[in-house]
């Protein structure tokens, strides 16, 4: 397994994580990226983690935790660095650091026709909760083109 080194996300490492997430299929018309990484500073910054190799970004992931449970976004492996273990570290890291701050429980949302993702998930001790994920936009982002 390839060691990555992880550390907390610098605003620097915007663009290249915003291609990585795009790599990944992860970002939606609806869905800013750059927005959503300026939520996440402006909330919790502490929970937001990229894997350098090399020192070159390949993983990214965000964190949040409610005081009732965790909660991981955008956890992204650049394709060309996928199926190395990767994603389980940059994982462990963001569980070790919801731990640390008493966080009980870790959700996460994964689009249904994703199996792969799905799979990696179960893989690392995820399952599937008998709940239906309900959501209302309160506030509709302008298309990110960049």
């Amino acid at each position: 397994m390839i060691e990555m080194k992880i550390r907390q996300y610098m605003p620097e490492d915007e663009e290249t994580v915003i291609h990585i997430w795009r790599a990944c299929s992860l970002t939606k018309p609806w869905n800013n990226p750059k927005k959503d990484i300026d939520r996440k500073l402006k909330d919790s910054p502490d929970l937001f983690f990229v894997g350098l190799i090399d020192e070159k970004i390949v993983a990214s992931v965000m964190a949040g935790y409610d005081g009732h449970r965790g909660w991981i976004y955008y956890l992204a492996i650049d394709p060309k660095h996928r199926k190395q273990g990767l994603g389980r570290q940059i994982m462990a890291a963001a569980e070790e650091k919801l731990l640390e701050i008493g966080c009980p429980k870790i959700d996460l949302m994964v689009r249904k026709n994703n199996l792969d993702v799905i799979s990696f998930y179960e893989k690392i001790g995820y399952g599937h909760d008998e709940v239906i994920t309900m959501s209302r936009r309160l506030i509709e982002d302008e298309p990110y083109n960049g």
